[in-house]
């Protein structure tokens, strides 16, 4: 191939090196050809002459200098004909001879060499970088001609033009790919223009990839047809099997199950087998057909060498006699080829054609005139132009822009056959476009004259003058600055031209300014390609955009798609998004899945729901990024809004249940914020909300609890019900406009205010109830319909409302009773739920709906004290979540009454019957969470304190303790502290063993030194008073709460009160005569000695208390428990130890127990556990608290 092919100089367009480092390569290149070139006085080389040195005319030399030459000896014979030293040769003239010659590897060592010492040659560094010059390359260098094509190295010459090059093998050598802007993907360079790897390739790279091969070739490639497939997946496996690559030829049938390998006549072909690969490949180079001339593209083709495309079978040489099918074939595919080269010369000629008609467009749009200045100066221009000309050595060339693609083609002046000026006018090299330029005027009717100077310098002198003028036009660069462009088209084509060359050398910084610059010129260029060529810059504009810098381009892209309208957006916005949907940055994207929602109203229905869908759906299931995958589902949110195909109402509900199951807090809050209340809107308008949406949630909490009897999947029950609390709002919404009032809804006169209370506040502008309905006038003249509707009219035919009564609540009360009420997360969850359900449907609604089903379930009545329905349904968590979702949604008066007495009757009615108190424990956590019912949950422990009943009163004393954590000081002084003290004087002693633990609570949370001596006080009462001393059942309790309290409590009240009491009541523990309460006793102080063992006491109190405690429940443990009994002696050795260690050395006060009495690895896991604490006090007790 000719190494003009590789289209230097402007042709090939590097995005990411700057103009004038490629100006700067093309002047130094000149400069050193200029000074190679010019030989002596006797050296007789002539610069004009048909042999010149022209880099873009390599061929001629020596190519034609003296024949039957090698390339090297026709040179040196050329520069030394006349017997003296020939001058030296420069640079780019070797690397031109060496390309032409095929001496590639040479050339390439060149290269590198020049690389390496800084002086780059444009000449090889655009060979080497065009893959185009290294496929399908033969073994005929082009200097020597084709076997029986006698004087192919010369053909062409003298024309100016370069030879086309054949193979010997009878194959078209792959022309020189033109490197433009579309030929180059911008993905794989970094900004900073260096090449990176991208590790992640996209699904449509590699047809992407073959629709750049596609263009930058004048040969179309068929694709392969059946027949031939099945011909070579034969020979293939053949070769396969014949050289021991059996797993692969196994492999392969297998992926080829249609064909049978062992039959040649399976492949449908009614010709003899052909030899095998390997003969095929060794008889490659031996064929001989006629060549086929390469068509320069800018030029016409020649009556001679059409001629020339049509190879005769009788050209073949006698040794390749083929039978007649296979000669048939070969006549087919040969005919075929002359098709294939005939629809390229067919497309060459229309993009010709193209371009001739903007060329009148342009002539057209300027009006001629060649500025008068003064009579010396056109000639002068010209003299100046020829000078420049000939110190280049260039024949003359056109750049032609090509609608933005920046390509030379070569042509010599004779050449133009349309030219309308004269050869003679201009003599030189000065490309025609650059003289229309500046001989054109402005668009207008009279032409412009310049005022000539009264002065009789002479032509010479003006000549002179002018030349310190630098002015360059013949440059792309050049061309582009002398040519004023003076319509909305010729901007458009100038801007489509510069905008590829001017978005690298741009900061990285600043790249955003240039996107209205690239969307308008995208919206109005005339040519696809060209446009193509701009959205896909305008997506590659930044390698990792930030937030700001996309949505700088998601507003252009709605501009742009608002302009040209839903075609075009499909058709060109569309591709760029589906090419980076697998990039490898997530910015990239993310900026695909924000542009599907941003595009989503202006594409064509049938897209939204097909492609554009799809898309999301594989970012969704596939994309790692949390951010990418959230932007997923608010344009799926989006495309929800817009979608209006019924057979995608399923594939929305999969993707719903996929986003509500997802890892991230982010996408799932993303899908209640947007996604869902986008999708219940269109499951409202399909009438499927209470039909499908909702049953179907309900019932996958209904599978959950009966699957999950011995360990409920709390994470997917709190998914379906935050799910079924966001349908609320729509659910709302549905049942007031399919009201029997909804006709009457007129605003008319003055619309009533709705509370700012009225409804719960919503997560979202989505799920307000105002903006599903309309307007927030709309919505208050419904409610005051809807209210006026319930409490004087019912439900009588209303049909949406009907279901909620009869059959919503009824089964979600169902499902309450099925709940595990021990479980503090779902009973909060159900609470919130109920919460908001009665919150949106209101009042009226609550009272006369909701609490009569709850209470026909509960049915609180002693009565029912002795019956095993009523009590089983006491004990569930219908109880607490009906106190805490719907007793709690209005606090007024009378209903903070309702929730007084519900909790009472419950409190009496649990402890009348011994049932458990679970559900009656949830309701006071769950309430006792919020401080605002303090003061409530106090007046129903009064009411149990006072009660007649010592269960009751034992019950209320238990309460205490649950209320307790958060409640402020001036409560426990004022209300709690006399109630337990009241209760400790009760008759009953169980009644006063149930005080205990909320009097230990109190020693834990409180810091009011007066209220902790009152509690010590009553303490120590228990633990002194004499008719306490048998009371097995309170030395439990009291041993419990010290182990519970104690390390938590104040220094103080556990060095004085509980370690010394501790030790007393293990030497009791002694002289138990009963083994089952000596145990019982041991086994608790060996817990509460095993949780004080990490606070920090003094050494005299360890000596002194802790130490004979251990050994006395040592002496239990020997006899009762020899487990526990080992790991009572190591304590105390390991205790004693660090006594004497401490001994020796000098005193230090107060020692950590938790240092001498465990191991060195428990001591680390504790020092790294206080290490993350960030709060002390409260947080304090959870750290020591044993495991239960």
């Amino acid at each position: 191939m000719a190494a003009g092919g590789s289209g230097i100089g402007g042709g090939g367009v590097n995005p990411f090196l700057s103009d004038s480092e490629e100006d700067d390569d093309e002047v130094a290149a000149n400069e050193e050809r200029r000074s190679g070139l010019r030989l002596s006085a006797g050296g007789g080389l002539d610069l004009g002459s048909a042999g010149s040195l022209s880099p873009q005319d390599p061929v001629a030399l020596g190519s034609c200098a003296r024949p039957g030459l090698p390339g090297e000896a026709a040179a040196a014979s050329a520069l030394g004909g006349s017997g003296e030293t020939p001058a030296r040769l420069s640079v780019d003239a070797i690397a031109a001879q060496l390309l032409r010659d095929q001496y590639l590897l040479t050339a390439l060592e060149l290269h590198t060499e020049l690389l390496e010492s800084g002086r780059e040659l444009p000449r090889l560094r655009d060979y080497f970088s065009n893959p185009g010059n290294f496929e399908r390359q033969s073994g005929t260098p082009p200097g020597v001609g084709a076997p029986g094509i006698p004087g192919a190295s010369c053909a062409g010459a003298a024309g100016g033009r370069e030879p086309s090059t054949t193979s010997g093998g009878g194959q078209l050598n792959r022309a020189g790919s033109i490197s433009t802007l579309d030929s180059l993907d911008f993905a794989r360079y970094s900004d900073d223009g260096n090449r990176e790897t991208d590790e992640r390739v996209a699904e449509n790279e590699v047809p992407l990839q073959e629709r750049k091969n596609y263009k930058s070739s004048p040969e179309i490639q068929e694709p392969i047809k059946p027949l031939e497939k099945r011909a070579l997946n034969f020979l293939v496996n053949e070769f396969l099997l014949k050289n021991n690559y059996k797993l692969t030829s196994i492999t392969f049938s297998d992926e080829n199950d249609d064909q049978d390998f062992e039959l040649w006549d399976d492949v449908g072909l009614n010709i003899p087998k052909p030899p095998d690969l390997l003969q095929l490949y060794r008889d490659f180079g031996n064929h001989q057909v006629t060549g086929k001339d390469l068509v320069d593209v800018a030029s016409g083709v020649e009556e001679d060498e059409l001629e020339a495309l049509t190879p005769i079978l009788g050209n073949l040489p006698p040794t390749l006699e083929t039978p007649q099918p296979i000669e048939n074939s070969l006549l087919v595919q040969k005919l075929e080829d002359k098709i294939s080269l005939l629809n390229s010369e067919k497309w060459s000629l229309m993009e010709q054609i193209r371009r001739l008609e903007s060329e009148i467009n342009f002539l057209k749009n300027e009006h001629f005139s060649i500025p008068v200045v003064c009579d010396s100066l056109q000639p002068s221009l010209d003299q100046s132009l020829q000078k420049d000309s000939e110190d280049s050595g260039q024949n003359s060339a056109v750049n032609s822009s090509d609608k933005g693609k920046s390509k030379d083609t070569h042509l010599s002046v004779s050449d133009e056959g349309d030219s309308t000026i004269p050869k003679e006018n201009f003599p030189n090299s000065f490309p025609r476009r650059e003289a229309e330029g500046m001989s054109s005027s402005p668009s207008s009717k009279t032409t412009v004259h310049f005022d000539k100077p009264n002065r009789k310098l002479s032509p010479a002198f003006h000549q002179a003058l002018l030349s310190f003028c630098r002015m360059s036009a013949d440059s792309r660069l050049g061309s582009e600055v002398s040519r004023i462009a003076d319509s909305e088209k010729s901007v458009m084509l100038m801007l489509g031209r510069c905008l590829p060359h001017i978005v690298p050398n741009v900061l990285l910084a600043k790249r955003e300014e240039l996107i209205p610059l690239i969307l308008c010129t995208a919206c109005l260029h005339p040519e696809p390609k060209e446009r193509d060529q701009l959205l896909h810059i305008l997506f590659n504009l930044i390698k990792r955009p930030d937030d700001e810098q996309r949505q700088m381009i998601l507003t252009g892209c709605v501009a742009f798609a608002r302009h040209v309208g839903p075609t075009r957006v499909e058709a060109e916005l569309l591709p760029q998004c589906w090419e980076q949907i697998n990039h490898k940055y997530p910015e990239r994207r993310l900026l695909v899945a924000e542009s599907c929602g941003a595009l989503a109203p202006y594409l064509p229905k049938e897209i939204r729901s097909s492609l554009v869908l799809s898309m999301l759906q594989q970012m969704l299931m596939e994309d790692k990024a949390d951010l990418v995958r959230e932007a997923v589902i608010k344009s799926l949110g989006i495309i929800m809004g817009y979608i209006d195909d019924p057979d995608k109402y399923q594939q929305g509900f999969e993707l719903l249940l996929s986003a509500l199951g997802d890892p991230s807090e982010r996408v799932v809050s993303a899908t209640h914020q947007v996604f869902l209340p986008a999708y219940a809107a269109w499951t409202t308008e399909l009438g499927n909300l209470q039909s499908h949406l909702i049953p179907t949630l309900l019932n996958k909490i209904e599978k959950l609890l009966r699957e999950g009897e011995h360990g409920l999947d709390e994470h997917k029950l709190h998914m379906y019900l935050s799910a079924l609390q966001s349908l609320i709002p729509s659910l709302f919404a549905l049942v007031l406009q399919n009201a029997p009032f909804s006709s009457k809804a007129k605003l008319h006169g003055e619309v009533p205010q709705i509370e700012v209370t009225r409804f719960p506040r919503p997560v979202s502008p989505l799920q307000d109830v105002s903006t599903i309905i309309g307007s927030r006038e709309q919505l208050a003249v419904l409610l005051q319909l809807y209210d006026y509707q319930l409490e004087h009219e019912g439900t009588t035919g209303w049909e949406s409302l009907l279901w909620v009564v009869n059959q919503l609540l009824p089964q979600l009360i169902e499902i309450v009773g099925k709940i595990n009420v021990t479980s503090t997360a779902c009973v909060h969850e159900f609470s919130r739920f109920f919460w908001r359900l009665c919150r949106t449907f209101g009042k009226i609604f609550t009272n006369a709906k909701v609490k009569p089903q709850f209470q026909e379930i509960l049915r609180l009545s002693e009565e029912n004290i002795d019956s095993s329905a009523g009590n089983g349904v006491l004990t569930k968590a219908t109880v607490p979540i009906y106190a805490t979702g719907v007793l709690t949604c209005y606090i007024q008066e009378e209903d903070r009454k309702l929730l007084v007495g519900f909790l009472e009757d419950v409190m009496t009615l649990l402890s009348l019957s011994h049932a458990p108190l679970d559900s009656l424990k949830a309701s006071f956590v769950e309430l006792g969470a919020n401080p605002a019912y303090h003061e409530l949950l106090l007046t129903v422990l009064w009411y149990g304190v006072v009660h007649t009943s010592a269960l009751v009163r034992c019950t209320a004393a238990r309460m205490f303790e649950l209320t307790l954590r958060g409640m402020s000081e001036a409560l426990v002084d004022k209300r709690v502290a006399p109630a337990l003290v009241t209760l400790s004087s009760d008759p009953e002693f169980s009644v006063r063993i149930a005080t205990i633990p909320s009097f230990g609570t109190i020693m834990e949370t409180v810091i009011q030194r007066e209220l902790l001596e009152r509690v010590k006080m009553q303490l120590a009462s228990f633990l002194e008073d004499p008719q306490y001393q048998d009371q097995h059942s309170l030395q439990t309790e009291i041993i419990k709460t010290f182990g519970r309290v104690g390390p938590n409590a104040e220094p103080r009240f556990r060095d004085e009160f509980v370690i010394p009491h501790l030790h007393k009541l293990a030497l009791v523990n002694n002289l138990q005569i009963v083994d089952s309460k000596r145990l019982d006793i041991a086994t608790h102080l060996f817990e509460a000695y095993s949780a004080l063992s990490c606070c920090f006491i003094s050494e005299d109190l360890m000596i002194n208390h802790f130490l004979p405690g251990l050994r006395c429940l040592r002496t239990d443990m020997e006899h009762l428990s020899p487990e526990h009994e080992v790991i009572l002696s190591s304590m105390i050795k390991e205790c004693e130890q660090k006594i004497e260690n401490k001994t020796v050395q000098e005193p230090q006060g107060s020692m950590s127990i938790a240092a001498s009495l465990v191991s060195e690895d428990t001591k680390t896991k504790f020092l790294n556990k206080m290490g993350q604490l960030t709060t002390s006090g409260a947080m304090l007790a959870n750290v020591f608290q044993r495991k239960k």
